[in-house]
Order: C-alpha cells, then sequence, then structure tokens
C-alpha cells in the first residue's frame, strides 16, 4: 500500500501542475485579449486624435496663408504709393528744369538789355 500512496501522490502533483499550468495560460489569453482591447480602442483614439491635429494644423495654415496674402497685398499697395511718389516726383523735377530754363533765359534776355542800355548812355 505504500507503494500506491506514492504514484497516487506523483499523479495529484502532476494534475495540480497541469491545473496550474492550465489556469496560468487561460490568465495569459486573457492578459492579451485585454491588452490587444486596449491597442485597438488606443490605436481609433489616436487615428480620431490625428484627424483632429490635422484639421487643426489645416485651418492653422490657411490662416497664415490669409495672412500672408493680406501682407502682400498691402506691400502691393506700399509698391503703388510708392510709384505715385516717385512719378509725383519727377514730374515735379521736370517742372523745375523748365523754371530753371526760363530763368536762364529771361535772365540771359535783361542782361543783354542791360548791356545795350549801359551803351547808350
Amino acid at each position: 500500500m505504500e507503494n500506491v500512496k506514492l504514484p497516487i501522490t506523483i499523479i495529484g502533483v502532476i494534475i495540480l501542475q497541469i491545473g496550474g499550468f492550465i489556469w496560468w495560460t487561460a490568465q495569459q489569453a486573457a492578459t492579451i485579449a485585454d491588452l490587444e482591447k486596449t491597442v485597438s480602442q488606443l490605436s481609433s483614439k489616436m487615428a480620431i486624435e490625428d484627424n483632429i491635429n490635422l484639421k487643426r494644423d489645416v485651418k492653422d495654415a490657411f490662416i497664415e496663408i490669409e495672412y500672408i496674402w493680406d501682407e502682400i497685398d498691402e506691400l502691393w499697395d506700399d509698391q503703388e504709393g510708392l510709384a505715385m511718389t516717385i512719378k509725383a516726383i519727377t514730374a515735379v523735377q521736370q517742372r523745375i528744369a523748365l523754371i530753371e530754363n526760363e530763368l536762364k533765359y529771361i535772365t540771359r534776355d535783361h542782361e543783354g538789355m542791360l548791356d545795350m542800355k549801359g551803351g547808350m548812355e
């Protein structure tokens, strides 16, 4: 009988070990299933966040482009104003040149008359 108890004990220990292994494997499978579910949820959440971030970035880019276009419009306006100013300055310079020429002729004519008057006296 003593010989029979030893194999029953060994068989009991082996059954307990197999039961423990089955339980551990079931726990691992449950953990893996939970992790897969969590990864799936995180992936979905990340996809939504990426979509939201992309929309925000595109909106910010459009705002920046609108700002740049406004700046370009202001530069064109400034350039147009500068061109008009240069045109006005050129017109004034031309008028001054005409006046200077007229003064030269008037001065020359008067000097000639003064010489003539000086010679008559």
